[in-house]
């Protein structure tokens, strides 16, 4: 594996007359968690689709672990995973079954094997014969991002993957999710709106507004450097005062 886990370059996507992602270039590193930030309808959530192969981008290239997708798409997306709250796992199926089929999809090798360090490494043994939509959304996310790391993949993109839990299951989720990345060669790309999170895990932030990277950098500091005392103050600038910024 290369040092970048995933490199986009001059990245767009246009729905007719309307430019949803422009112009975009960005790198997210090995053992690496990059947010990518921006108010609704920024273009987060179509980013993820076009590196993810969901959508054709109108330009522009999307190189994952060295491979680009439009080349090796096969290769490139086996190494890639993604969670989100809204993307639930069939309920009709127990959460083995869920994580069994997932894996074999993605290949894994010894497929029992990593099912049953999945189940542990997410607490999820006395749910192992459990339905997915009975469980809790709790429980749920949880066995969600047990199916984003069943393939130990190089890229995971993460899309609000601790929206709507509690601060204790939150706090926990990221700290499994910090262990992983520390522990591997994995990269993430993690959206989110709460920007506690983001200061939390993130190496570094991308703020997303109208399509284009507005601002980047260390989420510690940037702040300071367009006046703001913390990250959520500089993320409703962004979202309200957009055109402030450019240039500065």
């Amino acid at each position: 594996m290369g040092e970048e886990a995933l490199s986009v370059k001059n990245l767009r996507k246009i729905y007719g007359n309307m430019v949803a992602v422009n112009d975009i270039s960005f790198k997210v590193g090995c053992n690496e968690i990059v947010g990518l930030l921006g108010p609704n309808g920024a273009g987060k959530t179509t980013t993820i689709n076009m590196i993810l192969g969901i959508l054709e981008p109108t330009s522009g290239s999307i190189t994952i672990d060295g491979m680009d997708i439009n080349l090796d798409r096969s290769e490139a997306l086996k190494r890639t995973n993604f969670a989100a709250v809204y993307a639930a796992l069939p309920g009709n199926m127990t959460v083995y079954q869920n994580l069994h089929i997932f894996g074999l999809l993605y290949g894994v090798k010894d497929v029992v094997r990593q099912i049953d360090l999945m189940i542990e490494r997410f607490d999820l043994k006395k749910f192992r014969n459990t339905k997915c939509g009975v469980l809790s959304s709790g429980e749920q996310t949880r066995v969600s991002l047990a199916k984003a790391m069943i393939n130990s993949p190089d890229l995971l993109l993460l899309d609000e993957p601790t929206s709507s839990l509690d601060p204790a299951i939150a706090r926990d989720i990221r700290s499994n999710i910090c262990e992983f990345v520390g522990g591997g060669n994995c990269g993430v790309l993690w959206t989110s709106h709460n920007m506690h999170e983001v200061e939390v895990v993130c190496d570094r932030v991308l703020f997303l507004s109208r399509g284009k990277i507005l601002l980047k950098g260390d989420p510690k500091t940037l702040p300071r450097e367009y006046g703001e005392d913390n990250l959520e103050n500089l993320f409703i600038k962004v979202a309200r005062e957009p055109l402030s910024l450019e240039g500065m």
